[in-house]
């Protein structure tokens, strides 16, 4: 059985929602961020870090990757076409939606308060858009970014889409971008993600 290390209400959601969606058992340590625990795994004491039996892997993308190549589900074969363009909206889901959403989570919270630059945080949601603009623009016609087939890709930009909502950032209103997060949300798999929230 699989072990999710870290608090749920983190990246370990992604890791959840998959597991989820691959039908397989897990068991979740609840660890909050630079614990004693996560820091005996992690030197940079983020979460999640997965165990699977001995084996350990850290960064949730690198998580996903793993689980999903192991599996051989929601995501497509390494050196192929499909594979490298999956790659290109996780990367872009990370480097410009993730990367907004943290930099201001980094001076809402994360951050001594005097390190914080509360005015950055603008910024963060004038990148978020142009990002959701980009993404509305290469959907194409879906259902997901990769058309038919749901890959971790989806789980990485729709855990942004959840946490822009926490984060009081905007989200469309309608449209593909919108029917996109929403088409995500109704998965039974996220809907199940969702619940072990409520109970931790």
């Amino acid at each position: 059985m699989y072990k999710i290390v870290g608090f749920p209400r983190t990246r370990a959601m992604r890791v959840i929602w998959l597991l989820e969606e691959l039908g397989l058992p897990y068991e979740i340590d609840p660890q909050i961020p630079q614990s004693e625990t996560i820091r005996s795994l992690n030197p940079s004491g983020r979460v999640p870090v997965l165990m699977d039996d001995k084996f350990v892997v850290s960064e949730s993308v690198a998580i996903c990757t793993y689980l999903a190549d192991k599996h051989q589900q929601f995501t497509y074969p390494a050196g192929t076409g499909e594979r490298a363009l999956q790659d290109s909206f996780t990367q872009f889901a990370v480097d410009v939606l993730e990367g907004a959403l943290w930099t201001a989570a980094k001076n809402t919270f994360v951050h001594p308060e005097t390190l914080r630059v509360p005015e950055i945080k603008d910024v963060c949601k004038y990148e978020f858009q142009k990002g959701l603009e980009v993404l509305e623009i290469r959907l194409g016609d879906g259902p997901y970014v990769m058309g038919e087939q749901m890959t971790i890709a989806d789980i990485i930009i729709g855990h942004c889409g959840g946490w822009a909502v926490f984060a009081k950032f905007d989200l469309p209103k309608s449209g593909a971008v919108y029917d996109y997060f929403k088409r995500l949300r109704e998965r039974p798999a996220y809907e199940k993600m969702v619940a072990t929230l409520t109970n931790d």
